[in-house]
C-alpha cells in the first residue's frame, strides 16, 4: 500500500498538467475574442493568441474576458505541479553535488515568478523566470545526459533548441507574429517530455 501511495504521490506533476491542459482548452473556449493578428476577431485563435492573452482582464477586442479566473487556476496549478517535479527530480534522479539542491531551489524560484506572469508585471516576471530557469534547465539536462535514458537525451535537445527560439524571437521581435504558434508547440514538447520523465522515474522509484 505503501508503494501504491509512493506512486501516486510521484505522478502527481502529470496529473497537475492534465489538469492545466484541460483548464487551458476551458479557457480557451470562454475567451471573447482579439489576437495580435486581429484585435477585432472572435473567440480564441489558437495560431495567433498568447496563453497570456486569457488570464487578461479583458479580451484584445475589449470586451470582460470570462476566461481569466480559470487560465490563472490553471497557472498556479501548472507551476506548483513543475515545481513537485522539481523537486523530486532532484530528490530521486540528480547525483551531482551542486545541481541536486540547484534545481529545487531554482525551479521553486522560477515557479514562483511564473504564477505572476498575470500581473502588471507580466515582462518583469518573465525575465525573472527565464533567468531562474535556465539553471534548471541546465540542471535537469546535465543529470539526464549522464543518464541511461537515452530518449529523453533526445526529447532535451528539442525542448532547449524550440525554449531558445522562443526567447530569441520574444526579446529581438524578429518573428514575433510566429511567436504564439510556435509557444504552443513548446508548451506541448516541453510538458509531454516532463510528464514522461515523470512517469519514467515514478515508475523505476516504484520498482525499488
Amino acid at each position: 500500500m505503501k508503494g501504491k501511495d509512493r506512486n501516486i504521490t510521484g505522478i502527481l506533476p502529470t496529473i497537475g498538467i492534465l489538469m492545466f491542459v484541460g483548464l487551458y482548452v476551458y479557457s480557451a473556449n470562454l475567451y471573447p475574442g482579439g489576437s495580435q493578428a486581429n484585435p477585432n476577431s472572435v473567440g480564441f485563435d489558437w495560431i495567433n493568441n498568447y496563453w497570456c492573452n486569457l488570464m487578461n482582464e479583458n479580451g484584445m477586442n475589449g470586451q470582460i474576458n470570462p476566461a481569466r479566473t480559470y487560465a490563472i487556476t490553471a497557472m498556479v496549478i501548472l507551476c506548483t505541479s513543475l515545481a513537485l517535479f522539481f523537486v523530486q527530480f532532484a530528490q530521486k534522479f540528480a547525483k551531482n553535488r551542486f545541481w541536486k539542491p540547484a534545481i529545487k531551489i531554482f525551479g521553486i524560484l522560477t515557479m514562483a515568478f511564473a504564477i505572476l506572469i498575470f500581473t502588471k508585471y507580466h515582462d518583469l516576471m518573465t525575465i525573472i523566470s527565464s533567468i531562474f530557469g535556465v539553471f534548471v534547465g541546465i540542471g535537469i539536462i546535465w543529470e539526464v545526459y549522464t543518464s541511461h535514458l537515452n530518449v529523453f537525451k533526445i526529447g532535451g535537445i528539442v525542448c532547449v533548441i524550440l525554449l531558445g527560439l522562443n526567447n530569441y524571437i520574444y526579446y529581438s521581435g524578429n518573428g514575433i507574429d510566429y511567436l504564439p504558434f510556435i509557444q504552443k508547440i513548446t508548451f506541448t514538447t516541453v510538458l509531454i517530455w516532463i510528464s514522461g520523465l515523470n512517469y519514467t522515474l515514478t515508475k523505476q522509484d516504484g520498482l525499488q
